[in-house]
C-alpha cells in the first residue's frame, strides 16, 4: 500500500495496524546533535493514548515508545530514527460481526473496493490507532523547531454546536486541565457535559481544533505546488475524520471587503510586522513571520451505538448492531495529532528554506 511516507526533507513513514503487534514509524532526515527527549515524546502520547477519561473510548493502551535506532547516548546521530509502540489491548472478537459488513461512513466499503481485502478487526490501517505513531514522529519534530524558537499550541476549538468565540478569554495554562483540551474552563465544562449526554445516547458528535504557531521565522514554503499553508491543508486532512481546514481568516475572509482583509505591514523595533494577521502568518505560501493559526474540522465518528442500515460484502441489506470500544467524541485526542501533524509539517519546511541561499 502506498502513501505511507509525509514530507521531503524531515520525512516520515508509519506502519502497522490496529489489532496488530503494534504501531511504529520511521523518521528520515533529522539531523544529527538533536537531544532526543524520551519523556516529551511519553507525555505527547499520553494525550493523544486511548483510555484517558470517560469522554474516550474504553480501550487502554499504555502507549510506551520504544527508540529503536538513530540515537546515541541522548542525541540524534542522523541516521533513521525508528519508534514502536506495542498494541497490548487489542480485543479483535469485538469486531467478528465486521468481517462481512460494512459501517456507514466509515473505510470499511472503500478499502475493500480498493484492494479487494481488508483487516476489519478495529479498521486495520484505518483506524485512528496510526496516529500515535504521528504523535511520537511529531514529539520529535518538536525538538528541533524548538532549537529554532518555534513553538505550537493546540487546543479544542469547538464540540458540536458549543464554541469559543472572539471574546472567550483563552487561556493555555487550562488546557490540559480540562478533559476535552479546551483553554477556557466554562466552555470546557459545557462541553464535557453535551459529550456526556451524546454519549449516553449511543451516539457520536464532531468539532474543530485549533492550532497556533509562534516564533515561525520567516520564508518556509515553496511557491505553487508545496506552499506551506498547502502541505499544512494535506498535513491535517490526511488526520482520521478530518472534513475541512481552514488557515487566517479561513472561510470568514470570503465575506470581507480587501480594505477589511489586507494586513498592513509594518516596522517595529527593527522588524516587519502586520497590524492585522489575517494572512494567518503566510502569504504567497510563504511564511511572514507572524503567528500561523489554523482550525480542523472533525466529523462524528462513524461507529455508534445504535443500530442502522448497511451492505455486506455480498450487497445484501443487514441491519448493524455496533460493538467495540469508540470514541463519543474525537477532538479531544486529536488535540495532539494536530500539533505533531503541524511540527512535522514545519519541521521539514524549515529544512528545506535553509538550502534555498546562500
Amino acid at each position: 500500500m502506498g502513501g505511507n511516507t509525509f514530507g521531503k526533507l524531515f520525512s516520515i513513514t508509519t506502519f502497522g495496524e490496529s489489532h496488530g503487534k503494534g504501531i511504529g514509524v520511521v523518521i528520515d532526515g533529522c539531523p544529527a546533535g538533536l537531544n532526543i527527549e524520551q519523556n516529551k515524546i511519553e507525555i505527547d502520547l499520553q494525550r493523544r493514548r486511548p483510555g484517558q477519561s470517560k469522554v474516550t473510548t474504553s480501550r487502554n493502551e499504555a502507549d510506551r515508545c520504544q527508540i529503536l535506532s538513530g540515537t546515541v547516548n541522548g542525541l540524534s546521530t542522523g541516521a533513521p530514527i525508528a519508534l514502536w509502540i506495542a498494541n497490548t489491548n487489542q480485543k479483535s472478537k469485538d469486531y467478528n460481526h465486521l468481517e462481512q459488513t460494512f459501517r456507514p461512513s466509515h473505510a470499511d466499503y472503500s478499502y475493500f473496493a480498493k484492494y479487494g481485502v481488508r483487516d476489519h478487526k478495529g479498521g486495520g490501517r484505518s483506524s485512528a490507532r496510526e496516529t500515535a505513531a504521528r504523535v511520537a514522529a511529531g514529539a520529535i519534530a518538536k525538538m528541533l523547531l524548538s532549537h529554532f524558537g518555534v513553538q505550537i499550541q493546540g487546543f479544542v476549538y469547538s464540540v458540536g454546536h458549543i464554541s469559543l468565540n472572539a471574546s472567550s478569554t483563552i487561556d493555555y495554562a487550562e488546557i490540559e486541565q480540562n478533559l476535552v483540551r479546551c483553554p477556557n474552563s466554562e466552555v470546557a465544562a459545557s462541553m464535557v457535559d453535551y459529550i456526556g449526554q451524546i454519549k449516553k445516547e449511543g451516539n457520536t458528535v464532531g468539532g474543530t481544533v485549533k492550532c497556533v504557531i509562534d516564533g515561525v521565522p520567516v520564508g518556509l514554503g515553496e511557491p505553487v505546488f508545496d506552499r506551506l499553508n498547502a502541505d499544512l491543508a494535506k498535513a491535517m486532512m490526511s488526520i482520521n475524520a478530518a472534513k475541512g481546514f481552514e488557515i487566517g481568516s479561513g472561510f470568514t475572509g470570503s465575506t470581507m471587503l480587501g480594505s477589511e482583509h489586507n494586513d498592513i505591514f509594518e516596522s517595529k523595533d527593527g522588524k516587519v510586522q502586520t497590524k492585522t494577521n489575517f494572512s494567518g502568518g503566510i502569504q504567497g505560501g510563504i511564511s511572514n513571520g507572524m503567528p500561523i493559526y489554523c482550525k480542523v474540522a472533525f466529523k462524528p465518528v462513524s461507529t455508534i451505538m445504535q443500530q442502522q442500515a448497511s451492505i455486506n460484502t455480498a450487497g445484501e441489506e443487514v441491519a448493524l448492531d455496533a460493538k467495540g470500544r469508540h470514541d463519543p467524541c474525537v477532538v479531544p485526542r486529536a488535540v495532539p495529532i494536530v500539533e505533531a501533524m503541524a511540527a512535522i509539517t514545519l519541521a521539514d519546511h524549515l529544512l528545506r528554506a535553509r538550502s534555498s541561499k546562500l
